[in-house]
């Protein structure tokens, strides 16, 4: 199979396109720099230059594709509204271009919090609310003869590979203040998949994911922050200690809004109805490595 992967270059992608080769597909990946288009071919990878917001070259990746899986996605969270509408954006040309071929796309999207399962509607006011109405658009190209799926990643990805995602960024501020911080009580929950898992997710997806169809993908769906800090604490030799709901952004920066909130969910339908599930190490044993503190 031919398959078009947009942010193949990035932690997701990569990952995903890795296992696109081990099971024999040919994959065309997308890459807005030179670089990028290097990396791409030192992988073996064809190069289809543009970005998400060149509309056209997206059209004519998924026009030469037999599937397109769609893992891109500008992590700006100084704009993250013009980011969910960048996506948003791309994510309706791809539909376009894939209109009445029965061809599959995979969108992947992010888990909405308090215990979220796949059929869960994040309230309007939610963080989550913008990609959903990206998932909806996307899913309305069903009945248009496009096999859309959508694939729910959590807050963390995590793995050796992880080295900007929210995890490395609660290292790189316990270390700057001298402490492992959580919010409030510590009690807000965190859902994580280790990177490894989430890419076999992808190609499980491809496979057999009918249209209409969400995904999670989700190793650990409710691990408690101070849990998360207090690992950190330990790796760090610091000590772990509250941060009030009021200064975390302050202290953590964007993610404060992120640790302040409840970001659970729940895999059990796609584990059961996908026969996948999680075999790489949970984040807490992850965070037992070396990788995140080397």
């Amino acid at each position: 199979m031919r398959v078009f992967v947009t942010g193949a270059t990035g932690m997701v992608g990569t990952a995903v396109v890795r296992e696109l080769h081990r099971a024999g597909h040919e994959v065309l990946g997308l890459a807005r720099s030179d670089s990028a288009a290097a990396k791409l071919t030192e992988a073996g990878v064809a190069v289809q230059r543009g970005s998400l917001t060149d509309l056209d070259s997206l059209r004519e990746g998924a026009t030469w594709a037999d599937a397109v899986i769609h893992t891109a996605f500008i992590h700006d969270f100084t704009d993250f509204e013009g980011a969910v509408a960048t996506d948003r954006r791309a994510v309706e040309a791809l539909c376009e271009a894939l209109t009445g071929s029965d061809k599959p796309l995979l969108v992947t999207s992010g888990t909405p919090g308090d215990g979220a399962t796949e059929e869960t509607v994040p309230p309007l006011d939610s963080i989550a609310a913008g990609r959903f109405a990206t998932e909806e658009l996307a899913l309305s190209y069903v009945d248009h003869g496009v096999r859309v799926s959508i694939l729910r990643l959590p807050r963390s990805v995590h793995g050796p590979e992880d080295e900007s995602g929210f995890v490395p960024v609660m290292i790189r501020t316990a270390r700057r203040s001298g402490f492992s911080g959580y919010v409030g009580d510590g009690a807000t929950r965190f859902s994580a998949v280790h990177l490894h898992d989430a890419a076999r997710l992808y190609l499980r997806a491809l496979d057999a994911a009918p249209a209409g169809a969400r995904l999670h993908a989700l190793g650990d769906g409710a691990l408690p922050h101070r849990e998360i800090a207090a690992a950190i604490g330990r790796r760090l030799g610091l000590p772990v200690a509250s941060v009030p709901a009021e200064e975390a952004a302050e202290h953590f920066g964007f993610l404060g809004m992120i640790l302040a909130g409840d970001h659970s969910a729940s895999a059990e339908a796609t584990i059961e109805r996908f026969g996948w599930k999680p075999e790489e190490p949970g984040l807490l044993e992850d965070l037992e490595q070396e990788h995140y503190f080397s």
